[in-house]
């Protein structure tokens, strides 16, 4: 059910949406940029990865040593290119929606979660938290209340850590945010690895993430903590169109849009145009929308209209998908950089997506 759900939704939308979606998509794919990969990626065989001592802290985009089972055991080099990360890519995208009963049937949304949360723990004045460690794979900072049901979208990325075990955990978390939003229709997000993963003394402390019950002071403190401002608050929060909450994770329950899996400016445009009432329950204050009460938002969604400031790039995004995915995509990319040490030089790349 949800697939056939998921099918139609987003037939509805790329026929709904022929200036932001498709056109810039095709017209980006036309203009001759050499990031895309015709090639497959080049098989490992049967060789046996064989990490020396010290190779986590080389990074994303370093080289990496092997030992090849069918020679002598020397050691090799290998130093992953575009068409390695366009592989891990593929992966990712190949399984986002092998499982129908998971959420509205697609991992995308928790992934997209993992890659903000581990990348939302960022302090600008200690230089501390960020992308670059992917920390949460430790207590206590798995165990954080606003990383609740993350373990999920870590379990999920096991699989293709195996499979391509000279990627760090950070580059992998980040990746995979990047190829769900792609892969739910949303803008093309530019990657660069270059993340090392740290061991458990790197886990920042609880508090640091945004807490859906507060308002727009707290959500000030929060981001301008990270460096982003109102307009970058206001864009950062699109992301709710996709997924939902969950009572055994956040306490609060419901989606924020009717199409949880594509990502569009639904989200801004619900805000303004629907009549919202507290949700009369057992659970935590949210807001339920009053026409169908199936949705859902939280008092830091409702902040944003209730802010004078927020309100007016609420309005502008509500008015202006290309415009929002331009502001999201610019946002998302300085979101998931944050405190990341990258070699001077390292190019951003943009990957060819699979099902979008």
């Amino acid at each position: 059910m949800a697939t056939a759900t998921r099918t139609f939704t987003r037939a509805l939308r790329t026929s709904a949406r022929p200036a932001f979606t498709a056109a810039p998509r095709i017209a980006f794919r036309q203009s001759g940029r050499r990031f895309y990969s015709s090639e497959p990626a080049a098989k490992q065989g049967s060789s046996a990865w064989l990490w020396l001592a010290g190779a986590a802290a080389v990074g994303g985009g370093g080289a990496w040593f092997y030992l090849n089972n069918q020679g002598p055991a020397t050691p090799k080099v290998f130093t992953p290119k575009f068409e390695d990360y366009q592989a891990v890519y593929n992966e990712i995208a190949s399984r986002l929606e092998e499982n129908d009963e998971y959420d509205d049937g697609s991992y995308g949304p928790v992934l997209l979660r993992l890659a903000w949360h581990a990348s939302g723990t960022y302090d600008q004045e200690t230089g501390t938290g960020g992308s670059n460690g992917a920390t949460m794979r430790f207590a206590p900072e798995s165990d954080h209340g606003a990383n609740a049901g993350l373990k999920a979208a870590r379990d999920f990325l096991e699989p293709v850590k195996e499979k391509f075990p000279w990627i760090t955990y950070s580059d992998l978390w980040i990746l995979a945010g990047v190829c769900a939003i792609q892969e739910m229709m949303g803008p093309q997000i530019p990657y660069r690895p270059g993340r090392t993963d740290k061991d458990v003394a790197a886990c920042t402390p609880d508090g640091r993430l945004p807490d859906a019950a507060q308002a727009q002071d707290h959500l000030r403190n929060i981001f301008y903590r990270m460096g982003f401002n109102d307009q970058e608050i206001v864009a950062l929060a699109g992301a709710h169109a996709l997924g939902r909450c969950h009572t055994d994770r956040s306490g609060y329950s419901g989606p924020w849009t009717f199409s949880p899996t594509v990502l569009t400016n639904d989200y801004y445009k619900l805000l303004l145009d629907e009549k919202w009432q507290w949700k009369k329950w057992n659970g935590p204050k949210q807001y339920e929308d009053k026409k169908t009460k199936s949705l859902m938002m939280l008092p830091a969604d409702m902040a944003l209209i209730q802010d004078k400031k927020f309100k007016e790039w609420v309005q502008k995004y509500a008015a202006d998908n290309d415009l929002f995915f331009k502001d999201f995509s610019a946002v998302i990319v300085k979101l998931f950089e944050l405190g990341v040490p990258f070699k001077e030089g390292t190019e951003k790349w943009v990957f060819k997506p699979v099902n979008a």
